[in-house]
C-alpha cells in the first residue's frame, strides 16, 4: 500500500492566524480547497477548515469580516507521518472525526492529505466493479 507522502499535496497553503475568517473563506473558495494551515510568527499554530468557518462561525451568526481565524482554528494540527500508509490516514481520519492531516517528516509539516485526496486514491487503485456489456 502506497504511503502518505505519495498521496499528500505538497503545496501548503497558509494563511495569518490574525486574518478575518472572511479573507480565509474566500481564499478556500478561490483556491477550491478545504483548508488552510495558520501561520504565527513564521510558525505552524494550527489549521482552519470549511467545518470551522460553518460550525465555528456561520452558525453562531459571527461577523466573519470581525472574527479572526485564530478564533475558530483547530490546533494543534492532527498529523500523520510521511512513512504510514495511506490506510492508516483513512483510519485516523476517521477514529478522530478529521477531514485533513498534516503530513509530518521528523516533526516538520511537510504536506496536506484530505478525505478527498484518499477518495481518489482508493478509486484509482480499486478493481472495477462495474463492467459494461
Amino acid at each position: 500500500m502506497s504511503s502518505v507522502a505519495q498521496v499528500m499535496r505538497k503545496k501548503i497553503e497558509k494563511i495569518a492566524h490574525n486574518a478575518a475568517v472572511q479573507e480565509a473563506a474566500k481564499r478556500m473558495r478561490d483556491n477550491r480547497i478545504g483548508s488552510l494551515f495558520v501561520e504565527k510568527n513564521g510558525h505552524l499554530v494550527g489549521i482552519v477548515t470549511e467545518t470551522d468557518v460553518i460550525r465555528k462561525a456561520v452558525a453562531d451568526g459571527k461577523d466573519l469580516g470581525k472574527l479572526t481565524v485564530d478564533q475558530i482554528m483547530t490546533s494543534p494540527i492532527v498529523s500523520i507521518e510521511s512513512t504510514r500508509t495511506v490506510q492508516d490516514a483513512h483510519d485516523m481520519m476517521g477514529d478522530l472525526g478529521v477531514r485533513h492531516l498534516g503530513v509530518t517528516h521528523g516533526g516538520k509539516v511537510i504536506g496536506l492529505v484530505s478525505v478527498r485526496d484518499l477518495l481518489v486514491y482508493f478509486k484509482r487503485v480499486s478493481e472495477p466493479k462495474i463492467t459494461q456489456d
